[in-house]
């Protein structure tokens, strides 16, 4: 059996803000850091494994579908399609926003048209809400916008976002 909470319950609580002054330490491990790096290059870089043909970005080191290591790295294009799209009225650090975060997964085009991109990238998309909204940006071809070379840091944010061509 289940039992909601009530609205006077949910602000019975005491909520104290605290921001931890914690320092991380993350390695990103064989895989990510190359494909970090082909970003810094502005190259899209994921690992294929030749049994199934699967192209995995961002890259795994290990095939999901054959459960076996990966073969070779290869690059694939930096257009695809969005296959979801959310408005998020929360930030990458957790607190509320007026103006909402536009994100979606996008199914990145394979350089070799026999090839198959899986799962695909979750990242910006330069679109409007109400395209968010009414789900028209869904199946809409984009293209990456790259920052400059030169500001450019191995990281994911090399890739501004993406947008509908």
């Amino acid at each position: 059996m289940v039992t909601s909470l009530k609205e006077e319950e949910l602000h019975k609580h005491v909520l104290i803000p605290y921001k931890p002054n914690a320092k991380y330490a993350y390695t990103a491990g064989q895989a990510q850091s190359r494909y970090l790096l082909g970003l810094k290059e502005g190259k899209i870089l994921g690992r294929k494994c030749v049994k199934c043909g699967k192209i995995y970005v961002p890259p795994k080191m290990y095939c999901d579908e054959c459960f076996r290591p990966t073969d070779i790295w290869v690059e694939v294009m930096d257009e695809g399609y969005v296959m979801t799209a959310v408005a998020s009225f929360i930030s990458w650090t957790r607190e509320k926003i007026s103006e909402p975060e536009l994100v979606g997964v996008i199914r990145l085009l394979p350089s070799n048209p026999r090839d198959f991109v899986y799962p695909g990238i979750f990242h910006r998309l330069c679109v409007s809400y109400e395209e968010v909204r009414n789900m028209s940006v869904i199946g809409k071809r984009v293209k990456a916008v790259w920052r400059p070379k030169e500001e450019r840091k191995a990281s994911i944010e090399d890739i501004q976002c993406f947008k509908v061509i």
